[in-house]
């Protein structure tokens, strides 16, 4: 009996220890949104205000997207080598006092400078943090422990705008809102400092947790997955792409486009928890949504009619809601820990690329006919749909099962 209660009380221990980590990261999160999504929606304005002309601009978002991602991948291998996996996750978010100091930019040079390191900053991070997480994780449920962190890192997404347009109307400026930045980034920073101090160790809470795929190794696990994810994210339209479409042809009005980006990242949260809750119990067949949602949407979204662009948008979010979540969840599971932030940092590079590379040909599909990218988009997702096939073959057998 006396044993028994001594396993309880670890297994609680650890379930604490799991949704304490889950949750201040959430919270680190938050406030990390509230911080670089409140810069980004008013850095090409203040580069403008500055003195910066489009090419400046576009170079600078550009740039700082493309190192964002490919940083990720020496990032995501420098974790798993030297398993700091902590300090590296406090460089990452460190490096977002470049917002704050975005008050202090005289030129559109040294703004410029500022927002690339930002986007730097969550390249260093993201595969070390997706690390950590996914040790918590393994206790609480793959799905559900990245399904909270997703609808609190939603959460900050949908006030960082909000919160700054309401700064601007009342300063009358962008400095100010910079410098009131300062306030999430201390307190983030202090929550990721009690989320280092509840678990020092994170790989301890997934010691006893079933590790899928330790009998495959990284490359053969990772193909049919990078395939997978390669083929969905090509065939998802970015928010922008879509929301032009809806201003040049009035089907939206450019003042309700904010607010339907708004309600996508608020179904993205709630998208989120749900399809968390149905990874846990049916598994690898919830990656189906991605690609189904995939092909509804440029039917609905590429069309004239205000309610099927409002319907276009709610999926939209439900989509990037179920890819944020089990996308990364499924990874945790089929990747052995000593090797999950290489994983996660592969991973986020073929999510990046293929998004910027499907986003330029639609781009230039789009200036031929809609038709066409419609039929881009969906041959993509269908192809993803036939991947899915070869990944969870190949997923199953690295896994044993």
């Amino acid at each position: 009996m006396a044993y028994e209660q001594k396993i309880h009380l670890l297994v609680d221990g650890k379930h604490r220890a799991a949704y304490t980590v889950i949750l201040l990261f959430g919270v680190v999160s938050l406030f990390g949104d509230i911080i670089y999504e409140g810069a980004r929606s008013v850095a090409g304005p203040y580069l403008y205000l500055l003195g910066a002309g489009a090419l400046a601009v576009g170079v600078v978002s550009g740039l700082g997207e493309f190192l964002g991602y490919a940083l990720r991948l020496a990032s995501g291998y420098l974790a798993d080598a030297t398993r700091h996996y902590w300090a590296i996750t406090f460089i990452g978010y460190g490096m977002l006092v470049a917002v704050p100091l975005l008050a202090l930019a005289g030129s559109w040079e040294i703004a410029g400078l500022l927002l690339i390191l930002e986007r730097v900053g969550k390249g260093i991070r993201v595969p070390a943090r997706d690390a950590i997480l996914s040790n918590a994780t393994a206790t609480v449920g793959r799905g559900w422990g990245f399904a909270v962190h997703e609808a609190l890192d939603q959460v900050g997404a949908i006030i960082g705008p909000l919160l700054f347009a309401a700064i601007f109307l009342m300063e009358g400026e962008y400095q100010g809102g910079f410098a009131l930045l300062t306030v999430p980034f201390v307190l983030m920073i202090l929550a990721l400092l009690f989320a280092r101090r509840s678990v020092p160790e994170p790989a301890s809470l997934e010691e006893s947790a079933p590790i899928l795929g330790e009998a495959a190794s990284l490359p053969r696990t990772l193909l049919p997955y990078g395939v997978f994810t390669a083929l969905t994210m090509a065939g998802f339209a970015t928010f922008p792409v879509i929301a032009y479409h809806f201003a040049v042809t009035g089907t939206v009005a450019e003042a309700e486009i904010p607010l339907f980006y708004a309600v996508a990242m608020g179904v993205d949260a709630v998208a989120a928890l749900a399809i968390g809750r149905a990874y846990d119990r049916f598994g690898l067949a919830t990656l189906l949504s991605v690609p189904l949602l995939g092909i509804c949407i440029p039917f609905l979204a590429f069309g004239t009619d205000h309610a099927l662009a409002f319907a276009a948008v709610v999926l939209w979010g439900a989509a990037m809601g179920v890819q944020e979540t089990i996308l990364r969840a499924a990874l945790a599971d089929y990747t052995h820990v000593s090797k999950r932030g290489t994983a996660y940092g592969i991973f986020n590079t073929v999510y990046g690329a293929a998004w910027f590379a499907g986003s330029a040909v639609i781009g230039w599909t789009y200036t031929f006919s809609v038709p066409y990218v419609i039929g881009f988009l969906v041959f993509m997702q269908v192809g993803a749909l036939g991947a899915f096939v070869w990944m969870r073959r190949g997923l199953s057998a690295g896994a044993g099962v």
